[in-house]
């Protein structure tokens, strides 16, 4: 039953007030912190200002809720106690469930509820009890007069409520008849007719259902589904068998095939919006006032973060209303693919906008930093296709920052702690404060001073944010703001011996940049409590934070930290090597920032969980780009000889290689010389001893066609002092090419009689690690895939190969793509293979 309007208010009273920051913080801006609690203590406390509304946790009521609270709301047995399972859900149902100021209700009306509980906007929580009077008073009764109140109150946020606008935008009062429902379903059910009559009881009823409520959102929407199923059993009769008998879903047709470029084709589904444009799941910079997130403590209390609409527009003045992002990378070590989708979500989504990135290190531990990663950093960021607004550094603001940090102790907000830092692990373990937790401000003042001139030693002292050491959040057990290091910076040189943590300085570096939006992986998501907490605490601008999938990549690893020990203990040659998904080594390995960018795009930037993408996709990307790019030459790796026995010694005819698969006869540039002489190359394992019929290879008494040339028939075999060397065949030319046989091989031949082929150093390239995710197991290592290189120094190019330079890129036919390599020298060219052809390109060629 509904409790009296005067009971239900005395009942609002007595929730708890926030309290926690009163203890320190009495002067900071209470627009700032919206709470859920109201305080039953006496003494006086400075309440939350009014535009921050209540609601959310209720402290040790909500974790008090029983069962049966819920039961009487009329929700079923599983969804109640689902949601006493979490506890977010229970704290939001208590308060909305006092707010209401009822014990119990129907069904309709407790779903509503529960509805508000989980899905009301956090940016308009002020407006809440407003809302739950019109569901208590049934003004609002259906889902979907719910559901356009909610936008309207989203929209709204914490300014002030027009009713009119809102009763309009919802349907307050709107009455829809049961005779108005009939007419309508009578005429969507005429327009559907011929549907109807030919799919029977397989017509989709709830796009019919739509098409009313079209005309009557608010309708009954129980009723006009009745309504129409009655409808259709008068107009159909009976069920039959066949109308009871499930659909088979028809099968796609396939596509015919086009001969010419071997593929399907095959109609596309429209791309949706987010495919067309990745960026559009970001909000505007001027929505940055909605509540950020919230940040439960352990006492109950709620801290609701948002930008107050001054601090806001402040903002706004001081960006132009431009997105401003931040790429902000901290320089100990290369970066790798994953850091290519930072950059892709980073500066992509400022660049669609027409707004600005910055390229920020994240400077902040001198011990691990050096100028070389900072170099190859900017560089490789340029060389990614990005251009940096400014290219700024974390310690740039250290003197802002420190500045901060002795506010933060003025306010009772930090503290100088001297336990080490197994200490601090124990303690948080037990979930127990400091000793030194309550020290007086002007004594940590003191000792914070001593700890920026040098003079307490490394490791006796750090300064740590008071937060909420009985949060089950560990990052928010308060936070260590400030460590000794008596190590020069490699950027702000030796002026600094306290140095920030990351979690103090980089929510702060954000704001203090203006950054609109800070984006970063989902393993950051559980900071994003102490990142807001740090912000609301000093009164600053507050980011829009969004955490997205981080990626993995099958068979290799991408923690910097199992990339440096590959590197430093020398099991790949370098942060360049071309094993490493790092992106000097992807680039290293003949792999182009488009082709990079292009996979990026294809998995999306989505919060969808972090699942192992298999490198397969990779690479389907970089074989597309390779594709349409690199020009087609022949190299034989392991070469077999063969004496064209019909061929005068003397003879060398000059013939035309195709550089493109569609290469028109008239121009001249897209072909390439191929000489053929009587001593010619082929690929080992394009030669058998013995046919069968499914090897289109050469054998004894066999045809092949050479590539660009003419059809071969081997006649002899020549072998060496071992049986089983074969050392040279010997074949005829069909001059006529009256012979049609199905293998064709790529070849290389003598330029002139008696000279050897151009030779190549060519470099073959596997998965570095033999599982799909070595990154699971303990003895990742020796999990290295000890085939992964394989170097082929004898390899015989065609003649064009010699000018090669780096940067250069080809399709070694019937062997994959291959990039010229940095360690080449005029005598010694060399090739990375970048990526294998497809594996059903052909049957006899080698892998």
């Amino acid at each position: 039953m509904r409790i009296p309007a005067k009971k239900r208010k005395k009942i609002r009273t007595q929730q708890k007030p926030l309290h926690y920051l009163s203890l320190h913080l009495s002067h900071l801006e209470a627009s700032r912190l919206t709470s859920s609690s109201r305080s039953p203590e006496p003494e006086p406390e400075p309440e939350p200002a009014e535009e921050m509304g209540t609601g959310g946790g209720e402290g040790d009521k909500s974790a008090a809720l029983p069962l049966e609270a819920l039961l009487a709301l009329g929700l079923d047995q599983r969804t109640a106690e689902n949601a006493l399972v979490n506890s977010k859900v229970t704290a939001n149902l208590a308060a909305v469930i006092a707010e209401a100021g009822i014990s119990g209700c129907d069904k309709t009306v407790g779903n509503l509820l529960y509805t508000v509980a989980t899905k009301y906007p956090t940016n308009a929580l002020v407006h809440r009890p407003v809302l739950i009077d019109y569901i208590v008073s049934t003004k609002i009764k259906n889902p979907a007069q719910l559901d356009a109140a909610l936008s309207f109150l989203t929209n709204t946020g914490p300014d002030s409520l027009d009713t009119g606008k809102f009763e309009e935008a919802c349907g307050v009062g709107v009455v829809v008849s049961i005779e108005e429902i009939k007419s309508t379903v009578n005429e969507v059910l005429k327009h559907n007719m011929e549907a109807i009559l030919e799919q029977r009881y397989h017509i989709n009823v709830g796009n019919l259902c739509g098409q009313v409520r079209k005309r009557h959102p608010w309708g009954d929407a129980k009723a006009t589904k009745d309504e129409i199923d009655k409808k259709l059993t008068e107009i159909l009769g009976p069920k039959t068998d066949a109308d009871n008998v499930k659909p088979v879903k028809k099968k796609k047709e396939k596509a015919a095939k086009v001969e010419e470029k071997k593929t399907a084709v095959v109609t596309a589904a429209p791309p949706s919006e987010e495919e067309l444009n990745p960026y559009s799941i970001f909000p505007q910079p001027e929505e940055n006032f909605k509540v950020h997130t919230e940040i439960f403590y352990s006492d109950g209390n709620i801290w609701r973060a948002h930008n107050s609409k001054e601090i806001l527009e402040k903002h706004l003045k001081a960006t132009g209303g431009k997105v401003m992002t931040r790429f902000p990378p901290e320089p100990n070590g290369y970066l790798h693919i994953g850091h290519a989708k930072a950059m892709f979500i980073d500066f992509g989504l400022a660049k669609e906008r027409n707004g600005h990135c910055y390229l920020r290190f994240d400077d902040t531990n001198p011990e691990a930093e050096k100028k070389e990663y900072i170099d190859h950093i900017q560089e490789i960021v340029h060389w990614m296709g990005w251009e940096p607004y400014k290219v700024t550094y974390t310690s740039d603001y250290f003197q802002a920052i420190y500045e901060h940090a002795v506010e933060l102790i003025r306010k009772g907000l930090a503290y100088v702690d001297h336990q080490t830092a197994e200490e601090i692990k124990e303690y948080r373990e037990k979930k127990m404060n400091s000793p030194w937790r309550d020290r007086r401000i002007e004594e940590s003042l003191k000792l914070f001073e001593d700890m920026r001139r040098g003079l307490i030693a490394e490791g006796a002292a750090t300064l740590r944010m008071k937060q909420d050491m009985q949060n089950d959040n560990k990052n928010m057990s308060d936070l260590i703001a400030y460590r000794i290091k008596f190590t020069p910076h490699p950027h702000a040189g030796d002026k600094w011996c306290i140095y920030p943590s990351y979690d103090y300085a980089h929510c702060m570096v954000d704001s203090l940049e203006n950054i609109t939006h800070s984006l970063c992986t989902l393993e950051f998501d559980i900071r994003r409590p102490s990142y807001y907490w740090l912000l609301v605490a000093l009164g600053l601008y507050q980011p829009y934070v969004w955490e997205y999938s981080r990626l993995n990549i099958s068979n290799t690893v991408m923690s910097k930290r199992k990339l440096n020990r590959l590197v430093t203990q020398k099991w790949v040659d370098g942060w360049d090597d071309p094993r490493l998904l790092t992106l000097a080594g992807l680039r290293r390995r003949g792999v182009s920032s488009t082709a990079i960018n292009s996979f990026i795009r294809g998995i999306g930037i989505t919060r969808s969980d972090n699942s192992l993408i298999r490198v397969d996709r990779l690479e389907y990307h970089i074989r597309e780009e390779l594709n349409k790019t690199a020009s087609r030459v022949m190299v034989v790796l392991n070469p077999l000889k063969v004496v064209i026995t019909n061929l005068e010694d003397e003879k060398v005819i000059d013939l035309d290689g195709k550089m493109w698969p569609d290469a028109p006869a008239d121009d001249a540039s897209s072909y390439y010389k191929v000489p053929f002489s009587r001593i010619v190359y082929i690929e080992k394992t394009d030669f058998r001893l013995k046919d069968s019929k499914d090897y289109y290879g050469l054998a004894p008494g066999k045809s092949a066609l050479l590539r660009y040339a003419f059809p071969i028939k081997c006649t002899e075999v020549v072998y060496g002092d071992n049986p089983d060397e074969i050392i040279e065949i010997r074949a005829e030319y069909d001059p006529s090419k009256t012979t049609k046989p199905k293998g064709v091989l790529h070849w290389v031949a003598q330029p002139a009689p008696g000279v050897e082929p151009l030779k190549v150093e060519v470099r073959l390239f596997e998965k570095l690690f033999l599982s799909e995710n070595p990154a699971e197991l303990e003895d990742w290592l020796g999990d290295l895939n000890p085939n992964s290189k394989e170097v082929i120094k004898g390899a015989y190019a065609v003649p064009s190969l010699a000018t090669a330079v780096l940067g250069d890129k080809f399709q070694f036919e019937r062997l994959g793509y291959f990039a010229v390599d940095t360690d080449s020298t005029p005598e010694n060219i060399v090739f990375n293979r970048t990526v294998t052809l497809r594996d059903s390109y052909g049957k006899a060629g080698p892998k």
